[in-house]
């Protein structure tokens, strides 16, 4: 049977397009296993698929206000997610240490590999940056979830908040670090930075 539509799809459209957060986690948990199940079939690697779906929602916020010009959301976000998928084997093709690595990635036999080769210590010290500027609540919950890899509960549980709280946190902070870097950091350091974000 076909899945059915996200209710009053256009209306969460027009929402997202003016700011609002609510309605951009909304489709952000409707579309959010849909297509990292779709990424990971093209990449082969939940790291790489994690990645690119961050990435695809990322770009989805800062665009926000052309979404009322998307007539089928669904079909849109899939064709982002199959470009994006296919820029990042293009990245792989040009070089062949990364491509080296991604295969060790994908056979299991390089835990963490890829992102830290990948990441240099030039994008080491601009995410600290972009880090460092984010209100001290959000820092301590984007912290403890990308660099100590606690999971949503395991934060909710210590800091003593909801687990949609913890969630809607990350994504703030996310959205925050990439405006930051676009804003202070142009260019192709910057744009590895964000597509390794996450």
């Amino acid at each position: 049977m076909p899945e059915q539509p996200i209710y009053n799809e256009r209306e969460l459209l027009q929402r997202v397009a003016v700011g609002d957060q609510d309605a951009f986690a909304r489709i952000f948990e409707t579309y959010r296993q849909k297509l990292y199940t779709y990424l990971l079939r093209i990449t082969k690697s939940e790291v790489v698929a994690e990645d690119i779906l961050v990435d695809v929602f990322m770009k989805l916020w800062i665009g926000r206000e052309m979404l009322i010009r998307i007539e089928n959301l669904d079909g849109f976000l899939h064709k982002v997610a199959y470009n994006k998928a296919m820029d990042f084997f293009k990245t792989t093709a040009r070089h062949a240490r990364l491509q080296q690595v991604y295969a060790q990635r994908i056979s299991g036999q390089a835990e963490r590999s890829l992102e830290d080769w990948l990441i240099d210590e030039e994008c080491r010290r601009i995410l600290h940056n972009a880090i460092n500027q984010l209100p001290p609540q959000r820092k301590l919950i984007y912290t403890l979830s990308r660099e100590q890899g606690l999971t949503h509960e395991e934060i909710a549980r210590a800091l003593n908040l909801s687990r949609n709280t913890v969630k809607s946190t990350i994504m703030a902070a996310t959205r925050s670090i990439s405006e930051y870097l676009q804003k202070n950091y142009p260019g192709n350091a910057a744009f590895s930075c964000l597509f390794f974000l996450a």
